[in-house]
């Protein structure tokens, strides 16, 4: 046994917490659970056919190639693929503008490392995504948080933010949002709203992140560009995954932004993990290559299209009305978010849900400070129909309960 061992470890390790939702998945993996609290895709959703048929093309054509060490940039075949799929999205860039991933959570991890000192201010949104406060936190960021409405981060308050800081000669080093179909809050910001940050980007002189890993799951609405096609000053910084529109086990995403910053974070990669797996990435590549990436994602937003639906029906057939609960209507993505009166304690709550065998995320775990406790978070990708039935319906019990 090490004594003393807390005096050993570093200062952004004593800052280190283990994540909420990892924790508590530990506590819904009983069989009798019904789980919302995951942001998991639906394993019906996944190419296993076509991801096995690859497979064995590629070790015939590029087998010894594939199970070698590749670039830290990732190999050429998937980043000029990406090249292509970005355009289709309105970004034109060149592959010396994308950074292959171990998924986009190292992406933030990236951020966190090229960016962040101890103490030093950064944006986000409140509630934000818990995967990028943990690793901003794990750099000891002093994470300053705008409150969004129903249409995603308050320009209003964003503005007043940037302004207080300036007033004191503080320059946040980013500002970090999700626009499509927010985890946890599933709103989408609209296009003005993506213009005006830009705007305050620009004045303030700052690096925007923008996180997205849903964009493609669109089941209602309008297309709306995303920063990175907005952006004329090369200030944003774009992370992508293949974990929620392919399969979230080849652990593959992607960054994009100016080639001076990407040169940066292929430095930091190097010191992590030397290369992304090239085997997944010459998969990936092929089968973006062969067009089966847009089939399966129209499979998969028919899907969850239908799920999301069904959980909306649900929330409106079995929550208690008239109490003050309310919930968000994603136009995408894999999530919702429901809000209490602010005397209930949803930390409280998960207790009594799972004595009911329902299970969710609690809405402080998404909170820099985790001091907002009336909110949860419900996935309604990966439980199966029968589930987000009874689920809501247990649910819908525990909170009346709760309301009394």
């Amino acid at each position: 046994m090490i004594e003393h061992l807390e005096e050993r470890l570093s200062f952004n390790a004593k800052k280190m917490k283990r994540s909420e939702i990892r924790e508590l998945l530990k506590l819904t993996a009983r069989p009798e659970i019904i789980s919302f609290a995951g942001g998991l895709p639906a394993p019906q959703s996944f190419p296993v056919n076509e991801i096995r048929e690859i497979a064995c093309s590629v070790l015939d054509s590029k087998g010894t190639k594939a199970l070698q060490y590749g670039p830290t940039e990732g190999v050429d075949e998937l980043r000029e693929e990406l090249c292509k799929l970005l355009l289709e999205d309105g970004i034109k860039v060149d592959k010396d503008n994308i950074l292959v991933t171990t998924a986009s959570q190292q992406g933030l991890d990236l951020v966190g490392k090229v960016f962040v000192d101890p103490d030093d201010p950064i944006i986000v949104e409140e509630p934000s995504y818990v995967g990028a406060i943990g690793a901003f936190r794990s750099y000891s960021a002093n994470m300053i948080g705008v409150e969004m409405d129903d249409e995603g981060v308050r320009i209003d308050l964003l503005e007043a933010t940037l302004k207080e800081l300036d007033s004191k000669g503080v320059r946040p080093k980013f500002v970090y949002v999700i626009p499509d179909f927010h985890n946890p809050a599933g709103v989408t910001l609209p296009l003005e709203r993506r213009k005006k940050i830009l705007e305050l980007a620009r004045q303030y002189d700052l690096v925007v992140i923008e996180d997205s890993p849903y964009r493609m799951i669109r089941f209602r609405g309008e297309h709306i560009p995303p920063l990175q096609a907005l952006d004329e000053d090369g200030r944003v910084v774009s992370l992508y995954t293949f974990s929620k529109i392919l399969v979230p086990g080849f652990r593959l995403g992607w960054m994009v932004g100016p080639k001076e910053l990407i040169d940066k974070f292929v430095v930091a990669k190097q010191a992590m993990d030397l290369c992304t797996p090239p085997f997944n990435q010459y998969l990936t590549a092929e089968f973006l290559r062969r067009g089966l990436l847009k089939k399966t994602v129209k499979r998969t937003v028919a899907m969850y299209k239908e799920k999301n639906e069904l959980m909306l029906e649900c929330l409106e057939k079995y929550m208690p009305k008239g109490k003050g609960v309310k919930w968000t209507k994603p136009d995408g993505g894999l999530f919702l978010w429901v809000t209490l009166p602010e005397h209930v304690d949803t930390g409280e709550l998960f207790k009594k849900a799972i004595e009911h065998n329902v299970a969710f995320v609690i809405g402080s775990a998404f909170y820099p400070k985790g001091d907002k406790n009336n909110s949860f978070r419900i996935n309604f990708s990966y439980p199966s129909k029968e589930q987000i039935e009874e689920g809501v319906k247990r649910l819908g019990m525990v909170i009346s309960e709760a309301l009394k």
